[in-house]
């Protein structure tokens, strides 16, 4: 359910649902997490990992994570979305999960965009 007055996102249905509407045990210990497949870009084989994590956590936190995940820095990582498009750290997990989907890629910076000098 969507309470469009305050734009958050309500998991529980209204009490006075149906008993088949109602959230299991699981689905309420689930609710306020979002999930991302984070894939690390600079490997051919495309390795990825789902990491779940609450909708408030910071964003940069998640990027920590994927980075030791992957054993990468995570000072000198990025994400980025399919599309190319880069993921601001300033924000929280479900901001990013409702602007650019579950699907991210984790990028090293020292890859990208070097300059090599003769």
């Amino acid at each position: 359910w969507i309470c469009l007055e305050n734009f958050s996102a309500s998991l529980s249905p209204p009490a006075s649902a149906p008993p088949s509407v109602q959230m299991s045990e699981s689905e309420k210990k689930a609710s306020g997490k979002v999930s991302f497949k984070i894939i690390l870009a600079s490997d051919p084989k495309l390795p990825f990992k789902i990491i779940k994590v609450p909708e408030k956590a910071p964003f940069l936190a998640v990027v920590k994570f994927a980075a030791s995940q992957f054993k990468v820095k995570f000072e000198t990582s990025a994400i980025i979305t399919n599309d190319g498009f880069g993921v601001s750290t300033k924000q929280d997990a479900g901001s990013v999960f409702l602007k650019h989907g579950q699907e991210l890629r984790l990028i090293p910076r020292d890859r990208v965009g070097a300059c090599m000098q003769r």
